[in-house]
């Protein structure tokens, strides 16, 4: 086997550790990248090109992650991952637990660690590397990445996200969720939100974004079947897909433009976090990125029609 052909069998892998340590589909992309340059580049021939390649995509996130930590300090608004509307990397055996570590929550919950618990515990937790694997990727003894795995955990613990296990019972509640936001339903809304539902967006400064976040069903309620039917009206279009491993739907413009991108977390039946990505710098791996500022401005007019 070539090293492009041992390199293109790993992608799947590589992008998946990647995106896990830095929420983010371009920033994992271009270490995923530059892990091909550095392998291509090489004279050494591994014996396990899945270990070298592992390695030397974790300690390029690692990296890249501490100089993103200081840029997320500084962002504008509520900060949310890049959304992921396909993980590359299939494990059929461990498939709900991959979709589960990819979701925005335990994405968002990751980012209280640092580069090297979150490291440590996606290899770990995540991928079942061995802690000979991980020391190397790292650059931490087996005794040190134990102790950092321990402290990860800690973290985790208090907040890991729990979510509908019944995967048709989730895409089922959304497929009403998304009927009752485009007819703007409040009531039929309200039912399918829990008591105590958050909706989170993330503009970054650069798109129409909620001041801060709104909670509980009614409000929520209230809310989306204010903006969503307006939305509807001037031709923006629902494309209902799965989002980091959640139920979730592309919005679109008239031009099959992204508009913006929302992730539903299930739990107990009910809607608990809403998030919404309009940052048109987290959209652009999806394909061509709509005007928010116009369409809003199309949205105002709409409602003074119909008012």
């Amino acid at each position: 086997m070539t090293k492009v052909e041992e390199f293109e069998e790993l992608r799947p892998l590589l992008f998946s550790i990647a995106y896990r340590i830095l929420g983010s589909v371009g920033e994992a992309e271009d270490a995923v990248q530059e892990t091909w340059l550095r392998y291509d580049g090489s004279a050494v021939t591994p014996d396990s090109p899945k270990a070298y390649l592992s390695a030397t995509v974790t300690r390029l996130s690692i990296d890249v992650l501490r100089s993103a930590r200081v840029r997320r300090e500084e962002y504008v608004g509520p900060w949310l991952p890049e959304p992921l509307l396909s993980d590359p990397y299939q494990d059929p055996e461990r498939a709900a637990e991959l979709a589960d570590s990819v979701s925005m929550a335990a994405l968002l919950l990751l980012e209280r660690l640092s580069p090297l618990e979150r490291s440590v515990f996606v290899l770990r937790e995540v991928f079942a590397f061995g802690f000979d694997e991980i020391a190397g990727a790292v650059g931490r003894s087996e005794a040190a990445c134990r102790q950092l795995l321990v402290r990860a955990r800690r973290h985790m613990r208090d907040g890991r996200p729990r979510f509908e296990a019944d995967r048709q019972e989730r895409q089922e509640l959304a497929t009403r969720f998304f009927d009752a936001l485009t007819h703007g339903d409040v009531d039929a809304l309200q039912e399918l939100l829990a008591a105590d539902v958050q909706l989170v967006g993330d503009g970054g400064g650069k798109a129409p974004q909620l001041a801060r976040a709104v909670a509980g069903a009614e409000n929520v309620a209230r809310l989306l079947a204010a903006v969503f039917p307006l939305l509807i009206r001037i031709d923006v279009t629902i494309e209902p897909r799965e989002v980091n491993g959640q139920p979730g739907a592309v919005f679109r413009d008239r031009d099959g433009r992204v508009l913006h991108i929302l992730a539903l977390d299930v739990l107990d039946g009910r809607i608990t976090t809403i998030r919404s990505v309009i940052n048109p710098d987290k959209l652009g791996h999806v394909g061509p990125v709509a005007d928010a500022w116009a369409v809003n401005g199309e949205m105002k007019q709409a409602r003074r029609r119909r008012v």
